[in-house]
């Protein structure tokens, strides 16, 4: 199961319409321009682009004139804001948004109509609108997809348990919570990619509920208490559940670290088989604190295979096929017969 990255954008309506970060945005000009893309959430301001060095202008950001830049506009000739605002509006802007509620020059208004580039305005000085602002577009730009598995919390390690509908994910996360460990997402989970890491969450409408065959949904955080879920956890380990198969090839060593791919990102991936008998709980925290272990430099299976190779060293053997050979014992000495004295 692979999950890949698609290139996240936005739309300058997104913008206008949000609520959550309290843009206070109001729309002056170019309505037209309101389905364009942004895809980067870095802000610009013009500066000395309104000179007429535009080089380095970036193409679909966001571009704030501040107080700064209404008052050096002010300072020109109609003719001249023309000529400096036609050669900015020439880099395919994003949106243009001005500040602090300044008044908007009138070639800047027909400027944008003209060329239908959404320019915007708010109350908000351009110190705060920018903080604002760029954490709205990171989290809007943030890659993300679903998949069908449970996230949970062991030991701090995020570990997101995949495989087949009905092979036990569920009932192991259940039990893992019996345990004190914390539950984040059952049956979807939610990912976003943000930076290097991938993180996942609940899905809002089932969010700390989970399905166990025969009773039906539970609601974990009611049963267990707060500190039985998390609302969002990263992942950094990944189980994959398959059917026990006796033909089947298991890794019984763990030298070699498969990875899976998920939103672009390469995380350390196991597949465990599931068998009658077998107590999967334990292998997932096990598997955690093997994780913990690996993350401080300490790799228990390359460990044993380095000892064991210096003690087939040692005795001039090499292993065969590059198979790990055990070394050959030294042969018992016999027992001392010792008889009892008999008086």
């Amino acid at each position: 199961m692979i999950t890949t990255a698609t290139t996240p954008s936005c739309t300058i309506q997104q913008l206008l319409d949000d609520v959550q970060y309290d843009l206070k945005l109001v729309l002056v000009a170019g309505q037209s321009g309101l389905d364009r893309r942004i895809s980067s959430s870095r802000i610009q301001k013009p500066g000395l682009a309104l000179t007429g060095f535009t080089e380095h202008l970036h193409p679909e950001r966001l571009q704030v004139f501040g107080n700064t830049e209404i008052s050096y506009l002010r300072t020109l000739t109609l003719e001249q804001q023309q000529t400096v605002l036609h050669k900015v509006f020439e880099s395919n802007l994003a949106c243009v948004v001005v500040t602090k509620d300044l008044e908007v020059p009138a070639p800047l208004i027909e400027g944008c109509q003209r060329t239908g580039l959404a320019l915007m305005r708010t109350p908000l000085v351009s110190s705060a609108f920018i903080s604002q602002v760029q954490s709205f577009l990171e989290e809007s730009l943030t890659a993300s997809s679903s998949l069908h598995g449970v996230l949970v919390d062991v030991f701090g390690v995020g570990v997101l348990l995949l495989g087949k509908s009905g092979i036990g994910k569920s009932e192991i996360a259940l039990d893992l919570v019996m345990r004190g460990h914390r539950l984040v997402a059952d049956d979807i989970v939610n990912l976003v990619r943000r930076g290097g890491d991938v993180y996942g969450h609940g899905n809002e409408m089932i969010q700390h509920h989970m399905e166990i065959r025969g009773l039906g949904i539970l609601n974990i955080k009611d049963l267990f208490g707060v500190a039985s879920v998390r609302d969002r956890k990263k992942i950094e380990l990944v189980i994959e559940l398959v059917e026990w198969n006796s033909g089947a090839e298991y890794d019984r060593l763990g030298l070699e670290q498969e990875s899976m791919n998920i939103l672009g990102a390469e995380l350390p991936h196991a597949v465990v088989p599931v068998r009658p008998g077998r107590n999967m709980t334990t292998i997932v925290e096990v598997a955690a604190r093997n994780h913990l272990l690996k993350l401080r430099g300490h790799h228990s299976a390359q460990e044993f295979a380095d000892r064991l190779s210096r003690a087939i060293s040692k005795q001039g053997g090499t292993p065969s096929h590059g198979r790990l050979a055990a070394p050959s014992l030294p042969t018992p000495r016999p027992t001392p017969h010792y008889e009892e004295d008999v008086e």
